[in-house]
C-alpha cells in the first residue's frame, strides 16, 4: 500500500460522512459538473471536488467517471444518489416538522387550582385563537403537586400562586393577586367592616388543603399575627369554598378574583382585617433547564398582556 492509498485508508476508517457530503454529491449529479455544482451551492470548486473524493474514498468506489472533461455518474453512484435524495428529503421533512411543532403540537400546561379556575380558561381561549392548531393539555392541582410535576417533566410549564421551594424551578411573577376573607349574609361579620386579628379567634375558617399556595400564605400570615384560628371546613375545590361561605358556614380564605361577582352583588362580604397582609403574585414557572419553545414564549407573553389589561 503506497502513501496515498494508506492516507485514504486511514481517512476512511476515521472519518464519517456528513449531510453536507451528500448535498454536494446530489448537486454534482444534477448539474453534471463540479464547477456548476459549486456555483449552485455558492462554494468553491475545490471544496466540491474534495467532498466527492471523500465520498468515493469512504465507499471505496468511483461515483463518477471522468471522460473528456465531463462527469458521468456510475451505476454505484446512481444507487447512492437514490439513497441520498431520500435521506435529504427525510431530513427536510424532519426540519420542517420540528420547526412547525411550536405552531402545531401539544402544550402541557399545569396550573394551581386558583389560577386554573380564575385565569386558565380565558388564557387558553385567547391562545388557541392565536395558534388554532395547538392542542392544550392542562393539569390542575395544588401548587405543591404542580411543582412536583414540573420537576418530573410532566408539564412544560405552569401558572401558580404561592411559594416555589425547588431551586431547579424558575418563577416569574405575571399578575398581582390578593386573598380575602369572605362570609355570607348570615355570618355575624357580614357587616363588620374592618376588624382586628383578635376579633377572628371565635369564628371558624373555611380553607384550602395542605399543599395549596393559598393555605400556605394564610398560615404564614396567621402565625405572623399570632392568630389562633380554627378550621371547620377544608376543601381542595375553590368553588366548594365559595359555596360554603355563601351558606354561612364560616369565613372563607380565597382569591379575590374568584369571588368578585359575589362581592359586587353583595352575596358575599369582604371582612377586612387590620395589618393582615394577604397580597401575593401569580407566577409562571418552569424547570431551569427546560427549552422554551416559541409556543411557550407566546403563552408567557399572553399572560403578561393579561396583567397589563388588569384582568
Amino acid at each position: 500500500m503506497n502513501i496515498i492509498d494508506n492516507s485514504l485508508y486511514i481517512w476512511k476508517r476515521s472519518r464519517k460522512m456528513t449531510i453536507r457530503h451528500f448535498k454536494i454529491f446530489i448537486a454534482v449529479a444534477d448539474a453534471g459538473s463540479m464547477t456548476a455544482a459549486a456555483e449552485i451551492l455558492f462554494i468553491s470548486q475545490p471544496t466540491v471536488s474534495q467532498a466527492v473524493a471523500e465520498l468515493e474514498a469512504h465507499y471505496g468506489t468511483r461515483l463518477f467517471d471522468r471522460l473528456s472533461k465531463r462527469l458521468y455518474i456510475t451505476e454505484t453512484g446512481r444507487k447512492l444518489l437514490s439513497y441520498a435524495r431520500h435521506m435529504i428529503s427525510l431530513l427536510d421533512d424532519m426540519e420542517q416538522t420540528v420547526k412547525n411543532s411550536a405552531e402545531a403540537g401539544t402544550l402541557r400546561i399545569g396550573a394551581s387550582i386558583t389560577v386554573g379556575t380564575a385565569l386558565l380558561p380565558g388564557l387558553v381561549n385567547e391562545f388557541t385563537r392565536l395558534l388554532p392548531s395547538m392542542q392544550i393539555k392542562a393539569a390542575i392541582d395544588n401548587t405543591k403537586e404542580i411543582e412536583a410535576m414540573i420537576l418530573k417533566n410532566e408539564v412544560d410549564f405552569a401558572l401558580v400562586e404561592g411559594i416555589i421551594h425547588s431551586r431547579d424551578i424558575v418563577a416569574k411573577a405575571f399578575m398581582d393577586d390578593e386573598l380575602v376573607l369572605v362570609c355570607g349574609s348570615q355570618h355575624p361579620l357580614y357587616k363588620a367592616g374592618v376588624v382586628s386579628v383578635s376579633d377572628l379567634g371565635e369564628y371558624g375558617f373555611i380553607v384550602r388543603e395542605q399543599g395549596s399556595g393559598t393555605r400556605e400564605l394564610f398560615e404564614r400570615a396567621a402565625a405572623a399575627n399570632l392568630l389562633n384560628w380554627r378550621c371547620i371546613w377544608e376543601c381542595s375545590d375553590s368553588g366548594c369554598l365559595k359555596s360554603a361561605a355563601l351558606n354561612g358556614i364560616g369565613l372563607a380564605v380565597i382569591s379575590k378574583k374568584l369571588v368578585e361577582p359575589e362581592i359586587r352583588n353583595r352575596a358575599l362580604a369582604v371582612v377586612k382585617v387590620e395589618n393582615f397582609d394577604l397580597k401575593r403574585k401569580f407566577s409562571i414557572i418552569h424547570h431551569k433547564n427546560k427549552y422554551l419553545a416559541s409556543s411557550m414564549k407566546a403563552f408567557f407573553d399572553l399572560c403578561y398582556s393579561y396583567s397589563s389589561k388588569g384582568i
